[in-house]
Order: C-alpha cells, then sequence, then structure tokens
C-alpha cells in the first residue's frame, strides 16, 4: 500500500525558499515529485501539508494541493481497483500521463500559471494575475469554464461586469490581457487549440486609454514642498518620496524602495531601472540632496535609503508584500497631501513621473530629450506622457488668434 504526503524539503533552492513536492511511499521506498512551488519555512504547515496564511493567496495554493493529492490518490485507488501493484515510477508515469491528458478548466489554467510565477519569483506579476483571476472569478459566480467556453460573447459580459462595477477602459484592459497571456500559455501547452482563441474577435485595442491628467504643475509642485511638516509629521515620509521622484526624472517607487546607499556617488545617484534595465545616472539636485540627508541622519541598520525595506537580504516574497503594503498607504497619504496643499488633481505616486515629463515640456524642453531622461525605449511612450499637455498647448495657441486686433 502506497502512502501519499505533501511535504516541504529541507533544501533550499537559490532563491532561498524552501520547495514543496509530493512524497510517495511505497515499500520503505519514495519517489518524490515537484510541484513548481516554494516559500519560506515560517509560510508552511507540515503537520497539515498546506500553505499558511501568511503565503501570497494561500486558500487558492492551498485548493491546488488538494486537487494534486486527490489525483494521486486516484492513481493509487484505480491501480488498487483493477489489483495491479504499481511500481513507483509506474505512478510517476501515469501522474503526468495524467496531467497531460487532462483538460484542464481556464482557472486551473490560471492557477497554474500563477504558480508558475512565483515559483520564478516573479511575484509582482503572480500577484497581478492573481488579482485578475479573482477577479474573473467572482464574475463567473461558481460557474466552471472550459478554454472553449471562454468566447468572445463571455468576454463582454465580463466587460458589462467589470464597468458596472466601476472599472475603466484602463481596468477592463489590463484584466483582459491577463486573461489573454492565460489563454496563450494554454494553447502553447496544448490543453486548448488556436482556433477557440478569443481575442481575434474580441479586441483589447478597442479599450482606449482614458485621458486621465496625470500630471500636476509646478505651482502645485511648490505647495507640497511647502507644506508645513511640523504640523503634519505623519506625512514626512510621503512627501519625501514623491518629491525625490519628481526631481530624480520620475523615479518609480519599486526602484526607489530598492535604492541603496551605495547608488549615491560623487553628487550622483546610479541605477539601473527595475522594469526596463535601463542604466541612469541622475545628478543630486538641492531638494534631493536634502532628502537624502535626512534619511542619511537616521542610522538604520540596512543598505537601503528609504525606510521601507526595513531589513536586508529579504526574499522575492517579502518584498513584494512590503512593496504592496507601504504603497498603499503612501498612496492613501498623498490624497491627504493634496487635500491639504489645495491640490484638485488626483495624486498617486505616477503622478511624479508624468509632472516630471509634463514640466519639462511646459518649459520648452524637447520631447526627445525628455524621452532620454526617462529612460523611454520609443518616442510614442513618451508622447503619451505628453498628449494632455500638447493638446492644452495647442488650445492656448488658437485663443492667442483672439487677442490679434
Amino acid at each position: 500500500m502506497a502512502s501519499i504526503k505533501i511535504i516541504q524539503r529541507t533544501k533550499a533552492l537559490s532563491s532561498g525558499l524552501f520547495p514543496i513536492f509530493l512524497r510517495v511511499t511505497k515499500d520503505r521506498k519514495s519517489k518524490f515529485i515537484s510541484l513548481n512551488l516554494a516559500c519560506e519555512k515560517s509560510q508552511w504547515n507540515s503537520s497539515k501539508s498546506e500553505f499558511r496564511k501568511n503565503f501570497i493567496d494561500y486558500r487558492q495554493f492551498n485548493e491546488t494541493l488538494g486537487d494534486i493529492k486527490k489525483r494521486a490518490e486516484k492513481i493509487i485507488s484505480d491501480a488498487l481497483a483493477e489489483q495491479d501493484d504499481i511500481t513507483l515510477d509506474e505512478f510517476h508515469d501515469r501522474f503526468f500521463d495524467f496531467k497531460l491528458d487532462k483538460k484542464l478548466t481556464f482557472l486551473q489554467a490560471f492557477d497554474e500559471y500563477i504558480t508558475e510565477l512565483t515559483t520564478s519569483n516573479r511575484t509582482g506579476n503572480a500577484r497581478y494575475y492573481s488579482d485578475s483571476k479573482r477577479s474573473f472569478e467572482n464574475f463567473l459566480n461558481g460557474k466552471t469554464v472550459s478554454f472553449k467556453e471562454v468566447t468572445p460573447k463571455l468576454l463582454k459580459e465580463y466587460e458589462v461586469f467589470l464597468r458596472s462595477n466601476g472599472n475603466s477602459d484602463t481596468g477592463v484592459a489590463a484584466k483582459m490581457r491577463a486573461i489573454r497571456t492565460v489563454f496563450n500559455d494554454g494553447i502553447k501547452k496544448n490543453y486548448t487549440k488556436p482556433e477557440h482563441y478569443p481575442f481575434n474577435v474580441y479586441k483589447i485595442s478597442k479599450l482606449k486609454k482614458t485621458n486621465n491628467k496625470r500630471a500636476i504643475s509646478t505651482n502645485a509642485v511648490k505647495k507640497i514642498i511647502q507644506l508645513d511638516i511640523n504640523k503634519n509629521p505623519h506625512l514626512i515620509d510621503s512627501k519625501n518620496y514623491f518629491l525625490f521622484s519628481y526631481y530624480t526624472r520620475g523615479m518609480n517607487f519599486y526602484d526607489m524602495m530598492l535604492l541603496k546607499w551605495d547608488n549615491i556617488k560623487e553628487g550622483k545617484i546610479q541605477y539601473v531601472r527595475r522594469k526596463t534595465k535601463t542604466a541612469f545616472t541622475i545628478e543630486i539636485l538641492n531638494p534631493v540632496a536634502e532628502i537624502l540627508a535626512y534619511y542619511k541622519a537616521q542610522k538604520r541598520p540596512t543598505d537601503y535609503v528609504f525606510p521601507i525595506l526595513l531589513r536586508n537580504n529579504m526574499t522575492p516574497m517579502q518584498i513584494e508584500n512590503r512593496k504592496a503594503k507601504t504603497l498603499k498607504r503612501y498612496n492613501k497619504q498623498l490624497k491627504e497631501i493634496a487635500s491639504k496643499c489645495g491640490i484638485e488633481e488626483k495624486l498617486t505616486s505616477y503622478v511624479a513621473r508624468h509632472s516630471f515629463a509634463t514640466n519639462l515640456k511646459q518649459k520648452g524642453i524637447s520631447t526627445d530629450i525628455i524621452s532620454e531622461a526617462m529612460g523611454h525605449q520609443n518616442l510614442a511612450i513618451t508622447q503619451s506622457y505628453l498628449k494632455d499637455l500638447e493638446n492644452n498647448v495647442i488650445d492656448d495657441a488658437m485663443k492667442s488668434l483672439l487677442d490679434e486686433k
């Protein structure tokens, strides 16, 4: 009689996480099958063979583990029913044959894709796809759908559902892109056929991005600079993060979070942008120097400039969780800063980057220089940042015709 258990191995991966395996034991010999999952020691409950609550989307992954165990148990029970004394090698072959032959539901394929992202430490992407899958799951309301049933009609119904829940074109497009990626992955893995691909009919490109005016003027930036922090001490970090980003060519929050004192050299900030892998060397302006001096004086026992990552050598999952928690608080406090400064525009972490580009353009700096300053791969990206500004400049030019005598 074979026994089945899901375990965490004691030897860590290069990422520092410990892998999860399916262990099948028979006649005092064991076969270990990798489940392409890994976590920290503190995130695994060995007595229950499941993830603890501090693991991202633990319920979803525990359901996946339950399905895997049921599948393994079925292989054993089928062999017993057939009076077949199955060997460990035969179990291994049947386990993977079953996987190849089985027809995954679309949500199961979604789970599998998220698992692969998590295992490869792409934790930010894993969170995005987890959120997208949860939204689609809420829309389905318990209904199970195959790849074939993810039709253009179903996607249109999902779009209506999203809009009824307050999603903009941008939000709808983001969730649809997640579904499209999982579908493409399913085609590659032979879970479905190319002829069932729904995005030949349902076009995500029709979801035009709303032109939210994300930039604020130089006068608004001055109001943030002048905010009396003695009266609002709880806002000091959020004020600093925003101004630091604005005066460092729109450095994004993730790169700020990972910025180390080693990146500060001879009056310059030298770093590689995580998203595009572009190397930057940025001159330290006076507002940035003051912010750096403020955090240098704190003498925290970490290598990081800002008090976001509170210790060195955090795992990718810990970094991702910390980023999500801090960014949420940061954006919440930016709303408070906007209110106190009398800024009507919506203030978020990304506004600093747009404002840097827009205000440079307003001062007559050419688009190609702004593009290079921001590390964009082409001018089209920069022009999308500046679209609202350019329209306003044209409108003002048209109004100037009325001044002619």
